[in-house]
């Protein structure tokens, strides 16, 4: 007889497992994002290995840029190592609350992008971390993944090019040219 777990339908990819960490179960975590606050204060992580299930987190603190955590179940290196690779995703309820004008990254997938002259731009495809601030890579909802760097657009996520976020309508307006 098996048990039906109900997987939330808000559930957020925020990591994954690159290793063991120690010798007594516990797990080395490469965040997507360099601010793991959600990660931090979720007890209940789902993780993709072997299957998508629930694992209560028992420990979790910030190691350099990883985070490391002692999850039920995992009680040695070897218990840990079998997760190398795994995906980490937490429900959305468990993200802090963000400041008037701040965005999590995955809210800004698929938003449509036009340019001040009310041309369409694509859509966020992805974002990325230059270091000094997120990009968005723009294209085409139909480009497939494997073509995506040759038809994206890069556009800085400041407030220089990012004129408006309206996360309602779907939709980012940039001043950016269909040019650049």
């Amino acid at each position: 007889m098996s048990v039906e777990v109900h997987v939330p339908d808000d559930l957020v990819l925020v990591g994954y497992i690159s290793g063991a960490f120690g010798i007594h179960g516990w797990v080395k975590i490469r965040p997507y994002s360099p601010d793991a606050d959600a990660m931090l204060s979720a007890k209940t992580w789902w993780i993709n290995k072997p299957d998508l299930h629930d694992v209560n987190r028992l420990e979790a603190k910030i190691h350099g840029e990883d985070v490391v955590a002692r999850l039920v179940g995992v009680p040695d290196r070897n218990a840990a190592e079998a997760l190398k690779g795994a995906t980490i995703k937490i429900s959305r309820k468990h993200f802090p609350a963000l400041a008037e004008g701040e965005f999590y990254w995955h809210d800004l997938m698929g938003l449509a992008v036009e340019n001040l002259q009310g041309e369409n731009l694509g859509v966020v495809r992805d974002l990325m971390d230059n270091g000094a601030h997120p990009i968005l890579r723009v294209a085409a909802a139909d480009v497939p993944e494997a073509e995506l760097q040759k038809h994206e657009k890069l556009i800085p996520f400041v407030d220089h090019f990012v004129k408006e976020v309206d996360q309602a309508a779907g939709k980012i307006q940039v001043d950016w040219g269909t040019d650049y």
